[in-house]
């Protein structure tokens, strides 16, 4: 029996159509659904919805490769900073890193997926994928799997390991920790890059998608061998696979919070933070100064990425939101999205900050269908306001 799932929460004044859009997306969704939307303008939040049971503005989600956005806020304030340098080899920071051909590499393209460093030959335990420590000290004596720089492709389990080695080489101190000092305290973010036990309780567990037969036949006819280069980056070909869809359930992956992929969040946090990069929030002013903003939002990797074996679009760290996923945004909006169907972008031309999760894992992975219905909504409100 079909159960109408309510939505709740609020929305300001101009933005009733964006209320409208995420309740007729909810009705079309199963009974279990789970979901959060949240979006600011100029630093004014003007979106805060939900829906599904047992749920509120400040459940928590796993998610996923939105973490990554996180991440390189804090590469980016260090850029800013002078603290790191964009086309300094990354050798300059990381001597080992060196090893295997790959000591030409800058930060740049580091940051741009151009590494060629994917992986390892073998694989990652559980264990090593939950601590960046780990990943970036196999990868430094990993050879690449193309030469740097001359393509690109998804370093989707181990980039924040990678720029996070950099980060620590040039400060002593780890992305999280430095996330947690200069963003997510000073802001009060619901955006944890390693989970306290004391928010433990607001949590909800990542659940695995339910594909209907012919989503599954469209699964089961990608490439799946183990030695392909998609296969390494998720590290399917491990004597251990990781299952994607499960491993922010895992303790240990929530308390580290791995900068690749262990990010947990609610829909303001993740609003929330690009908020505070773009625009003034609570008499603060922008965390990114707009040349910084431009250069980390700039197309830096567009095109066929090896990985994925798809279109992607990066600039640095972040997806190039608006020719990644939504081509209605200002040139320069960027952010990034995660396997479940989160997704989390700024658009400094319109000055809106968005930030959506689920709980269920979508098909097909990346960011969930309905956030084009749904960014699209919230951009049409704020260009009309």
């Amino acid at each position: 029996m079909t159960q109408e799932i309510t939505v709740h929460g609020t929305v300001a004044d101009g933005f009733e159509a964006v209320r409208e859009e995420f309740a007729a997306f909810v009705a079309e969704e199963r009974d279990d659904y789970e979901g959060q939307l949240c979006a600011y303008v100029d630093g004014r939040r003007v979106v805060d919805l939900w829906a599904g049971e047992a749920v509120d503005g400040e459940s928590l989600y796993a998610v996923y490769s939105s973490t990554k956005g996180a991440a390189h806020l804090v590469v980016a304030l260090l850029v800013q900073d002078g603290t790191l340098e964009l086309d300094r080899k990354v050798t300059y920071y990381w001597p080992e890193f060196g090893a295997e051909g790959k000591g030409s590499l800058t930060l740049r393209d580091l940051l741009a997926h151009r590494a060629g460093l994917v992986g390892t030959d073998t694989g990652f335990t559980r264990a090593e994928l939950a601590d960046d420590r780990a990943i970036a000290e196999r990868l430094a004596d990993q050879r690449p799997f193309w030469r740097p720089g001359t393509g690109f492709g998804y370093h989707a389990l181990v980039i924040g390991a990678l720029t996070g080695e950099v980060v620590r080489r040039a400060t002593g101190r780890t992305i999280q920790e430095l996330h947690e000092e200069r963003v997510r305290a000073p802001y009060g973010l619901d955006f944890f890059l390693g989970l306290p036990a004391s928010a433990e309780p607001r949590f909800r567990t990542a659940q695995p998608m339910l594909p209907t037969a012919e989503q599954q036949a469209l699964l089961d006819a990608l490439p799946t061998g183990p030695h392909t280069l998609t296969s390494i980056a998720f590290n399917r070909h491990a004597a251990e696979p990781a299952d994607l869809a499960e491993l922010p359930n895992d303790r240990l992956v929530r308390a580290k919070g791995p900068a690749s992929v262990g990010g947990v969040a609610s829909a303001r946090g993740l609003a929330g933070l690009y908020a505070a990069v773009i625009s003034e929030v609570d008499g603060k002013t922008p965390l990114l100064k707009p040349d910084t903003a431009a250069e980390f939002g700039q197309l830096h990797s567009a095109g066929y990425d090896l990985v994925t074996r798809a279109h992607r679009a990066y600039g640095l760290g972040f997806q190039a939101t608006a020719d990644a996923w939504h081509p209605f945004l200002g040139a320069g909006a960027f952010g990034h999205s995660g396997a479940a169907g989160s997704q989390a972008f700024a658009d400094p031309r319109s000055g809106l900050a968005y930030g959506y999760t689920r709980r269920r894992y979508a098909f097909p992975g990346g960011a969930a269908p309905e956030n084009d219905r749904l960014a699209r909504a919230v951009h049409s409100a704020a260009l009309a306001g």
